[in-house]
């Protein structure tokens, strides 16, 4: 069994000072190449400790997504928004690395199917949210809504909307309702955490040069890659747009430095592991009738010991476990100690 990691008042208000600067404040309008730097590190956290900070937070997500699952009150979905080469799937495999794969389930969106096209926009992303007790990852989400289908225009004629609703008044629209739903989602016990890694134009050319130069990451590139890197500029507006209209009190949008992947995945678990702590789930407690039943169990499975095994070897290695701890120099608590002093 891991180390439990302690979350006091103090590392909760650690966490918080944290991810403040990276939350877009509802109501602001947001110019990204302005107000976001891509490249920002902050001062508090230098790339030797990011290993042991990511590891902290970690145990801390596995920890808080155990009792998440077994409360089953709460879902959270999770929204990714990046331009190509902006490092979605590695934050999902390192920020996630170490929460039961059974209470997580990641969906990515691409083109839609005619079958979706026949249905209203939000109906494919709805159909794949989360469960209560359940972390559900959206890699690329709802917000394409907003982006890709606002930057190429062929996109939305294909969605068949009614005559007269293509109006000036659309995109307005359009974000009202994703808020709408969102609210709606929020309200129901399904809270929305949305991530936008915000990756410089330089360095996403350095990322495309690296998986064409290295042939085993060849896969990964494509000539779309470099036609929507064309439309960089227009990308960078709409983002801007979207985080602007659609960053609310009950979902906001965190923008997450990308150029740097350790630190992005650090904060990405930072506004994750925020999210958790503000849900504060807990394992449920068993009745009195439930307690005394797991006393006549418990008092069976004592008795059904073989000869010359301990009755209970759980609760001795668990006894011991604790008292060599305590005992000595304390050295068994020294990663304890060390995650108590980071973010």
């Amino acid at each position: 069994m891991g180390a439990v990691v302690e979350v006091t008042r103090a590392r909760k208000e650690r966490i918080a000072t944290f991810i403040e600067p990276l939350r877009v404040e509802p109501g602001t309008v947001v110019d990204l190449g302005r107000d976001f730097d891509p490249g920002f590190r902050s001062d508090v956290v230098r790339k030797k400790d990011g290993r042991e900070l990511l590891q902290t937070g970690i145990e801390l997500l596995a920890e808080y997504q155990a009792k998440l699952a077994a409360e089953q009150s709460h879902g959270v979905l999770v929204c990714l928004q990046s331009l190509d080469a902006g490092g979605k799937d590695g934050t999902i495999r390192h920020v996630l690395s170490g929460v039961n794969p059974q209470g997580v389930r990641v969906n990515s969106f691409k083109v839609p199917s005619a079958a979706e096209l026949d249905h209203d926009y939000l109906w494919r992303y709805a159909r794949r949210l989360p469960a209560r007790g359940e972390i559900g990852i959206f890699n690329r989400s709802h917000y394409e809504e907003v982006l890709v289908v606002r930057v190429h225009p062929e996109a939305l004629a294909r969605q068949k909307l009614p005559s007269g609703k293509k109006d000036s008044n659309f995109w307005d629209r359009r974000f009202r309702e994703i808020n709408d739903w969102e609210r709606y989602l929020v309200d129901n016990g399904i809270r929305v955490v949305k991530l936008f890694l915000n990756l410089s134009k330089e360095e996403q050319r350095i990322r495309f040069l690296k998986r064409i130069d290295v042939p085993e990451r060849n896969w990964k590139f494509s000539a779309a890659d470099a036609r929507e890197r064309r439309r960089w500029d227009d990308y960078q507006v709409a983002f801007s747009r979207m985080l602007s209209a659609t960053s609310t009190e009950h979902a906001p949008w965190y923008v997450i430095p990308a150029d740097h992947k350790w630190f992005a995945r650090i904060c990405a678990g930072a506004v994750l592991a925020q999210t958790l702590i503000e849900i504060d789930p807990r394992y449920p407690r068993v009745d009195e009738d439930a307690v005394r039943e797991l006393g006549v169990a418990r008092q069976e499975l004592l008795a059904a010991a073989p000869d010359g095994a301990a009755p209970d070897p759980f609760a001795a290695a668990h006894d011991g476990h604790r008292h060599g701890r305590s005992s000595g120099n304390g050295r068994g608590s020294r990663s304890k100690r060390a995650a108590a002093t980071t973010v």
